[in-house]
């Protein structure tokens, strides 16, 4: 029973008050007295709740940070409301948001709020995990198998392919490491094999297993293994041997939750110092849907960073002079970049950010084909690329001729006009093949294309003189004839 919910006068919370909050334990479980011991009973804890249920009201607060009377004011709640996007974690749904739910209805209830939810929308965005690395050790010995030797170990079947293969490994190490004792059959983790490593004088120990280690990711390169660096990382190591396949370790990989324990924890300091904050930024963007957990891979992370170099060129001329053409654009490139623009709107508000890098690259590689360095193309692609990778759009802004920074320029908009197709490329299709294609204006009219099909030299080859049955036109879409 609590009389009033209010804090103690020792400064307690309101829990203090309550008349028998003890624990009284049986005595026959617990004959010796527990410490904090008090009149036979314990106390139980007195704050139940953590000290983030408390705070999750704040996002009203911030409403009206400076009030003084009240937690806000009625008229900036009504004209906040409440919060547009939530962006957290899975693990938020049992935590925060839960309160945060709390605190609204019953400030609701109690008529302060005129919203009964806290957030208009939520996204849970995945976790990045992390791609771990391993190195194979033949136990109570200090050799390394690359990760093909360690498969083919695994894998091994008969007494002759596994002779062959404990052959072949003494041959890379260049002395008898090791030798087959009686008969040999392997397992998912034990192998009968002796050992005759003599640095290490484990002679005549005949069962051991293959270990796999986690390796720190910070010296691997894409699977191959750092190998001095392994061995200058710690004192145990130095005498390290390794197996390795054409001069390289080879690590085995596998996608786990980035843990230091893993060693897969990719911090953002290092990649941003080895390739840049923009790199970093787009790769993040780039590495799948915003609500799926996805890995983090350093390969692909090249990929990107020679995207931001390849459109950092497209400013520079072969004396590597800035140059950008005053010219007029042409159809073509109108279209690629509105396209790019269209997607790239379409994307950030439905926070599909991934397949807008796609995007930037589909354009990329157009103005790089069609060898386009104009003004009036290249200057919307900073724009929309800016919110990705700002610090080289900034750059360029600049370069460009603004003294204002980018992120006070309009962002642009998609002209429907320069989207319009003028022509259509049919498939033509004889008796259900697809024979050739050929391409007519957006509306031509079916009796042309009709004549024009019948006169295509491909199509005569297949009509044989002789007429066709029958002709089919979909507009815009198949032109099929029977025969």
């Amino acid at each position: 029973k609590v009389e009033k919910y209010l804090p103690t006068e020792t400064g307690e919370p309101p829990l203090g008050n309550a008349e028998n909050w003890r624990y009284t334990p049986d005595p026959t479980c617990h004959p010796e007295p527990l410490e904090g011991k008090k009149e036979d009973s314990y106390e139980y804890e007195l704050s139940t709740m953590p000290g983030w249920a408390g705070s999750s009201w704040y996002l009203f607060r911030y409403m009206d940070p400076k009030n003084e009377n009240e937690f806000a004011s009625k008229e900036a709640l009504d004209y906040w409301g409440n919060v547009d996007l939530y962006i957290g974690g899975a693990e938020h749904a049992t935590g925060h948001l839960l309160y945060a739910r709390f605190w609204t209805k019953f400030l609701y209830d109690r008529g302060f709020l005129k919203v009964k939810e806290p957030f208009q929308k939520m996204i849970n965005q995945g976790m990045i995990q992390g791609r771990s690395n391993f190195i194979y050790r033949i136990k109570k010995t200090n050799i390394y198998l690359s990760k093909n030797y360690r498969n083919r170990v695994v894998h091994a079947t008969n007494d002759e392919e596994i002779s062959v293969l404990i052959k072949e490994l003494n041959d890379k190490l260049g002395y008898e490491a090791i030798s087959i004792n009686g008969d040999i059959t392997f397992g998912a983790a034990s192998y009968l094999f002796s050992t005759i490593h003599e640095k290490e004088e484990v002679m005549g120990c005949k069962f051991f297993d293959l270990t796999a280690l986690h390796v720190d990711i910070n010296i691997v390169q894409n699977d191959e293994l750092d190998v001095e660096a392994f061995k200058n990382n710690r004192p145990e190591n130095i005498d390290a041997e390794f197996i390795l396949e054409d001069g390289k370790y080879i690590c085995g990989w596998e996608i786990e939750k980035m843990s230091k324990s893993k060693y897969n924890v990719q911090t953002p300091d290092d990649v941003i110092e080895r390739f840049g904050a923009d790199t970093l930024r787009l790769y993040e963007m780039f590495l799948g849907p915003l609500e799926q957990f996805k890995p983090w891979n350093t390969q692909g992370i090249d990929g990107v960073h020679k995207f931001l170099k390849r459109f950092y060129k497209l400013f520079f001329n072969e004396q590597e002079m800035f140059f950008v053409s005053e010219e007029e654009p042409t159809k073509e490139e109108l279209k690629a970049l509105h396209e790019t623009i269209k997607k790239v709107n379409w994307d950030i508000e439905n926070y599909s950010f991934n397949t807008s890098v796609s995007q930037f690259m589909i354009l990329l590689n157009e103005l790089q084909k069609l060898k386009c360095n104009k003004r009036a193309i290249l200057e919307p692609f900073v724009q929309i690329l800016a919110p990705y990778a700002p610090h080289i759009s900034e750059e360029l802004w600049k370069l460009l001729g603004h003294s204002e920074s980018i992120t006070y320029a309009p962002f642009p908009e998609h002209n429907e006009a320069y989207l319009k197709e003028d022509n259509f490329e049919y498939p033509i299709m004889i008796n259900g093949k697809m024979r050739t294609k050929i391409s007519f204006g957006m509306d031509e009219p079916k009796e042309n294309i009709e004549q024009s099909v019948l006169a295509n030299e491909i199509v005569q080859k297949w009509l044989e003189g002789n007429p066709p049955k029958k002709i089919i036109v979909v507009p815009k879409k198949i032109v099929n004839i029977v025969i």
